[in-house]
């Protein structure tokens, strides 16, 4: 096969026959598949370290609220969202490392494709985890503020927030743009 004028055998492709996506890459960036999969794997651990910081926030702040004057005071309902919120922060932030250890317990197998799948849905599942932990912890300090009712209310106007911006804008965009390719 010839990419760009440049003769390609299948056994220059290191998981078969390339397809439209690896001809598109080669041609218009001149990166092989390979070199695709390091330069994906890189974004994602980028797009995680930014995650990383917000999660490492949320639940640093979470655990010290048990050990506040104040935690004796909440209601039944708040310790259980606060339950609730540190407990997604928690599993937020295993997803959101696991792409490191994932790496490291693959590491020179080549087995860098199913390195990047798993870590881009570690990093999905972590956000959607982040995004419930921030929902929980807001509704706990707006329910202490402002009562249960009116914690519902911007709580559930702030998860819409999150959704919007982190899901379906990015998903109407892609499926708006699905006949570029």
């Amino acid at each position: 096969m010839t990419v760009n004028e440049i003769d390609k055998t299948s056994a220059d492709w290191p998981a078969g026959p390339p397809d439209a996506h690896d001809q598109w890459n080669f041609s218009v960036r001149r990166e092989t598949p390979t070199q695709r999969l390091d330069r994906n794997y890189a974004e994602i651990l980028q797009e995680v370290r930014v995650a990383q910081t917000g999660v490492q926030l949320l639940l640093a702040f979470l655990l010290t609220v048990a050990f506040t004057p104040r935690f004796a005071t909440l209601t039944e309902f708040e310790r259980r969202v606060y339950v609730a919120a540190l407990v997604l922060g928690a599993a937020a932030t295993a997803l959101l490392i696991a792409p490191a250890a994932f790496h490291r317990l693959v590491y020179q197998r080549r087995l860098k494709r199913q390195l990047v799948l798993a870590s881009s849905r570690f990093a999905l599942c972590g956000l959607t985890l982040l995004m419930l932990s921030i929902g929980s912890a807001l509704l706990l300090i707006l329910s202490v503020t402002l009562g249960p009712a009116l914690a519902a209310w911007f709580t559930a106007g702030a998860l819409g927030w999150f959704a919007l911006w982190w899901f379906v804008v990015p998903m109407w965009t892609r499926m708006r743009n699905s006949g570029d390719r």
